[in-house]
């Protein structure tokens, strides 16, 4: 390991108007179980978990990612990635800078080869006074808007239309937006007195998303009325329990239409929309294009 005198990672505060984020990168990609080798970038990578599971040490800790969450990979920090479920993990990665200041003509561009070292490449990562840097927290949540906006870069930058650089510029201005304020909630979150319970509850619909996951139900499970339970449910998610609980159905119907076979009213079934007609019209309205459309567009991605 090169032991170089810099402080990572490198800080510039400028106006938000200033930030222009280039993408160098944006792919789906699938990893077999194991490790990968320890290494930096010169740029920023946002690597979300699709399916599976995984960790990251970096910063000298060991991080576990699990399906529907993101690591924020800071330029010029070293870190090992190692998918531990099996037989693989999925991922959406995306790799960009702040201020459009790299020159990237190959991935391998993005990826720091210790032995011809370029100290001046490294990119700044942007902070604001409205907001903590995301380096300050390693691990995010990103809500389902987030997502469909990360998706939607890796189809313009794999697709390349006309105008797709425009295109991902001010879709990744909308993700950091997100995660910047995803940051703002999940610190109130890790403060509230209801706090485990709710981690608890929110994971129990992740893992059982086709339950009755009513806001009486819920309300009930945390013991509290259902007006205190739907305000603190926002305060600390970002959304109302029926909302969250639908984005969730969406991302698992999302999941199961890229990764099986299984028809459109099993999907809808398994996500805990036993109408497929109901399905159908959620999906759509969520999502811009039918159930059917998206599955044949990812098969394409």
């Amino acid at each position: 390991m090169v032991d170089v005198n810099l402080s990572f990672p490198i800080k510039r505060e400028a106006p938000v108007k200033e930030w222009s984020p280039s993408i160098h990168y944006a792919q789906f990609q699938r990893m077999a179980t194991g490790a990968l080798p320890q290494r930096r970038l010169y740029d920023f990578e946002l690597l979300y978990v699709c399916q599976g599971a995984a960790v990251t040490t970096m910063y000298g800790n060991t991080y576990t990612i699990e399906a529907g969450q993101l690591i924020f990979l800071p330029s010029g920090v070293y870190h090992q990635n190692e998918v531990i479920s099996h037989p693989d993990a999925r991922f959406l990665g995306i790799h960009f800078d702040f201020y459009d200041e790299l020159d990237i003509q190959t991935e391998a561009d993005m990826i720091v080869n210790e032995a011809v070292l370029d100290v001046n490449k490294f990119a700044h990562e942007a902070v604001s006074s409205a907001f903590p840097p995301l380096s300050s927290r390693v691990i995010y949540t990103p809500p389902l808007s987030c997502v469909q906006m990360m998706e939607r870069i890796v189809e313009e930058f794999t697709l390349r239309p006309a105008g797709y650089e425009l295109a991902c510029k001010g879709l990744m201005l909308d993700v950091l937006v997100q995660l910047f304020r995803t940051h703002s909630s999940q610190s109130l979150m890790e403060t509230s007195p209801h706090n485990a319970r709710l981690i608890e509850l929110m994971t129990q619909i992740e893992q059982a998303p086709a339950k009755d996951w009513s806001n009486r139900v819920i309300a009930e499970q945390l013991m509290l009325s259902a007006d205190h339970t739907a305000k603190l449910f926002k305060r600390f998610a970002g959304m109302p329990p029926s909302e969250f609980v639908q984005s969730v159905r969406h991302r698992e119907a999302r999941r199961l239409l890229r990764e099986s076979d299984i028809s459109i009213e099993a999907v809808g079934e398994r996500v805990g929309y036993p109408d497929i007609h109901y399905f159908s019209r959620i999906f759509r309205r969520l999502e811009g294009i039918t159930a059917t459309d998206y599955r044949k567009l990812s098969r394409i991605l």
